[in-house]
């Protein structure tokens, strides 16, 4: 019989700290989650920038990833829109009685494996076991740290001019978890674009790229960043419906559910702006990496049509891009 974990995992008692030692931290022991008592002593030389989040997605396993590469993925991502190298992560997990030990030990797994592409490492965490029916298996909860690298990365500052990129297709990861709650079959390869970003924007910032603004498209997708820029910056913004690359699996399901593919999210994929001057610079660095291989310039800022996003279709008509209604697919991360 496999093995479940039990509320006792959670009491604070021998069974919680079997759980602790034998699994967080076997595969997440470094020198400072080691000395942990109730908190982490950290040291950080520059200015940091501090992020939170919470991931609830469903199913927990998807082609691409799970919940755990997610929560990493997503901690480290954030940190390096805010121009900041990802150094110490916190880890709090909400684990329904019942769930499966070897499906918590492949996410934790995952979980350190995602964090060796960054070199980040999780230094203070928490254990909560909730009775059967109280919560949906798995929620988990995670804080970072970063030593800011690049400064003066924000939503304010764009100026007419500047270029738009993408760094690789859009709406992967929403479609992806789609698929996967609705068992469809789709052609190809259809995966979340899951991923931490790491070696691209750092890449950017050691090679004396400054972008003006960086996003990871998550929940809204590529249309909520852009009207979040063009409102925070007072501009407008133009982008060119056929140089967003989106896969043809993407686009069908679109036409399916009747969706808008830039309105699904991404876990591995950003949107920055730049001088138009560092455009082509931009572009070659990122394209060196597989993550990447996809990225392409699709817009600019204007200095016309303030705080609204134009979509320019390939038939040289055009359209508001709105900024997304309701909730169109939710516990995608």
């Amino acid at each position: 019989m496999s093995k479940k974990i039990l509320l006792s995992h959670g009491g604070g008692g021998e069974e919680m700290q079997s759980l602790i030692s034998k699994l967080f931290f076997k595969h997440f022991g470094n020198e400072i989650l080691d000395k942990m008592e109730d908190s982490a002593a950290l040291h950080v030389k520059n200015n940091i920038a501090f992020t939170t989040d919470s991931f609830t997605v469903t199913p927990i396993f998807f082609n691409g990833g799970d919940i755990g590469k997610i929560a990493v993925a997503g901690t480290v991502n954030d940190l390096l829109s805010a121009g900041a190298k990802p150094l110490y992560i916190s880890c709090g997990f909400i684990i329904e009685e019942g769930f499966l030990y070897e499906d918590l030990e492949r996410i934790v797994i995952s979980m350190k494996n995602e964090l060796q592409k960054s070199g980040a490492k999780i230094v203070t965490g928490d254990t909560k076991v909730v009775p059967r029916g109280k919560a949906d298996g798995i929620f988990i909860n995670t804080s970072g740290i970063g030593e800011t690298v690049c400064e003066n990365i924000s939503s304010h500052n764009l100026n007419e001019g500047d270029a738009l990129i993408i760094t690789n297709e859009t709406g992967n990861h929403g479609a992806c978890i789609l698929a996967n709650r609705e068992e469809l079959k789709v052609g190809g390869d259809l995966k979340s674009d899951c991923a931490s970003l790491f070696e691209p924007i750092l890449t950017l910032f050691e090679r004396g790229i400054k972008p003006k603004a960086i996003r990871d498209a998550t929940r809204g997708g590529l249309s909520a960043v852009l009207n979040e820029w063009a409102l925070a910056s007072n501009v407008g913004i133009e982008v060119n419906e056929s140089d967003i690359p989106i896969s043809n699996e993407v686009m069908g399901l679109c036409e399916i559910f009747g969706f808008e593919p830039y309105e699904l999210a991404n876990e591995g994929t950003m949107i920055i702006c730049v001088k138009q001057e560092d455009t082509q610079k931009t572009l070659k660095i990122l394209r060196e990496f597989e993550e990447c291989k996809k990225a392409n310039i699709i817009g600019r800022v204007l200095n016309s049509h303030n705080k609204h996003v134009i979509l320019k279709s390939p038939w040289g008509t055009s359209r508001f891009l709105e900024l997304p209604k309701g909730e169109l697919l939710p516990r995608i991360c």
